[in-house]
């Protein structure tokens, strides 16, 4: 039996424009991305400038890498609502190897990355081979996660990393892109290919549609899910590195609800919870219209508070759209 995943675009259209379609689910967002900007524009004059679109984009770097491994676990219908605990404990990790045993920051980094990569895992075997339902198995494990995030230093954070590291999320190549942004980038270019172009991509879509017709047309259902847990914790760890080289520091507070808000990220950009649906551009849509709310509500004045109730109310008409056009196909 062949399993065909969904596609991004219709198949009565010409495949000489197949690269310059917007992927299924992305118009709307990005119609909305683009509301955001004029509106922004028009009512902060510091809005609509290179600086801080640039500020933008050193923003959202962290959220990005989170929602790129949170795509793939939505994509086969799953969740995780560790990463932004593991992110902690990543982070935490790194200082505590740094700073406490003493080891350079060339072993303490992918030591951190592989911290957070023992957490998927462990989250992937819960789901995989226990059987645990995502939810309660991702949930145990941003609890455990955080934890150990403040056993490491007994809750106190780690300041002062070498120069070298924090000018990779600071020193700006080229005028105006920073070795955090662009590994963000780099991150992007990678999942998107792999998703869009790749046999193993399109399998997490055949998954995410029917995990039985997928395991009955030979797909390895367990292993691909217990995999995509994992990379989704390498992520994790990956972007507690882009954090600790932004804030020169480690915090077992770090990436509270962040797991909230990459999820917000993937559904906003056109994902189904359901699974089956999704894509890397929709991803950097949702995760470029978080961005560009919190900005411009943050140079309007707006409280924190404030946004998040419109984060939240953005959450919720996403959420809604996607019911509606499940719905619709249905019918």
């Amino acid at each position: 039996m062949e399993i065909k995943a969904p596609i991004d675009s219709s198949p009565s259209k010409p495949l000489a424009g197949l690269a310059l379609r917007l992927p299924r689910n992305v118009g709307g967002p990005l119609i909305g991305l683009a509301l955001l900007v004029v509106v922004f524009s028009f009512t902060s004059e510091y809005f609509f400038s290179l600086r801080n679109a640039l500020n933008i984009l050193d923003q959202v770097t962290v959220l990005g890498i989170l929602a790129i491994g949170m795509t793939a676990v939505i994509v086969i219908g799953g969740i995780d609502l560790s990463v932004g605990s593991v992110l902690a404990f990543s982070m935490m990790l790194l200082g505590w190897l740094y700073q406490d045993v003493g080891l350079s920051m060339g072993l303490a980094i992918p030591l951190a990355i592989l911290g957070g990569m023992a957490c998927g895992l462990i989250s992937g075997v819960l789901i995989a081979q226990a059987r645990l339902p995502a939810f309660i198995a991702t949930l145990t494990m941003m609890s455990v996660a955080r934890g150990l995030a403040n056993i490491l230093t007994d809750g106190r954070q780690i300041v002062g990393f070498p120069d070298w590291f924090t000018s990779l999320a600071t020193q700006r190549h080229f005028g105006f892109l920073s070795a955090t942004v662009g590994l963000f980038l780099v991150m992007l270019l990678l999942a998107w290919v792999y998703l869009r172009f790749r046999a193993g991509g399109r399998n997490l879509y055949a998954l995410g549609g029917s995990a039985e017709v997928a395991r009955l047309s030979g797909i390895k259902v367990r292993k691909i899910t217990l995999w995509i847990y994992a990379i989704s914790g390498a992520l994790a760890g990956l972007a507690a590195v882009a954090m600790a080289a932004r804030l020169d520091s480690s915090q077992p507070s770090a990436g509270l609800t962040m797991e909230l808000d990459a999820i917000a990220a993937v559904v906003i950009g056109g994902a189904s919870l359901s699974g089956g649906v999704g894509s890397i551009g929709g991803t950097l849509v949702g995760v470029l219209i978080i961005g560009v709310l919190r900005n411009g509500l943050n140079l309007l004045g707006v409280s924190p508070f404030v946004q998040q109730v419109v984060i939240g109310i953005v959450i919720a008409l996403a959420v809604t759209l996607d019911t509606l056009r499940r719905r619709s196909g249905q019918r």
